[in-house]
């Protein structure tokens, strides 16, 4: 399971990145409103992946809401989203595949107290992520911006050429 978690975060900083190149090419002037909307999102995606990064380690995170009032600029949020995806690959690299297991309980932002694996705190800082970047996504396409290919076999091909098999296709299996 390590392993794969591994992959899907390094997927993640791939798939934010995207993100973040298709954004660039947003008008403020134009469409200043999705341009918001995307950044409180993201911003969103980044408070929660730093309240479950200090769940992980067992310290107060300081968050009161799983949004900030202050909208961060776009370069700001663009270099606090890396180096929060470099800390959880950091994580990953240096906690024992066994620790993964452990379950951990904490109290959400709303008061309510929860209790989660390490392993299943990491799965769901990824797909609340993904969740959201199809919601960007959709604003760019609105806004008539092609949005990224955010997809795990994309990324894989992408990261890994040498997964795409040329010539004849492989044979379909049951």
């Amino acid at each position: 399971m390590q392993s794969a978690l591994r992959k899907l975060f390094d997927y993640h900083a791939w798939a934010n990145d995207d993100l973040f190149d298709a954004l660039e090419r947003l008008d403020p002037e134009r469409h200043g409103a999705e341009l918001r909307t995307a950044l409180r999102l993201i911003n969103h995606v980044h408070v929660v992946s730093r309240i479950f990064a200090a769940h992980l380690d067992g310290v107060a995170h300081g968050y009161f809401s799983d949004n900030t009032e202050e909208t961060p600029t776009l370069d700001a949020l663009r270099t606090a989203l890396a180096e929060s995806g470099r800390w959880y690959c950091d994580y990953l690299r240096r906690a024992p595949a066994a620790d993964l297991t452990e379950t951990i309980a904490f109290t959400f932002t709303d008061g309510d107290r929860g209790l989660m694996s390490r392993e299943e705190m990491l799965t769901h800082v990824a797909l609340h992520a993904g969740y959201h970047r199809g919601e960007v996504g959709r604003l760019l396409w609105q806004a008539g911006i092609t949005p990224p290919w955010d997809t795990f076999a994309v990324f894989l091909h992408q990261s890994e050429p040498s997964r795409r098999i040329q010539g004849e296709r492989p044979a379909a299996t049951a």
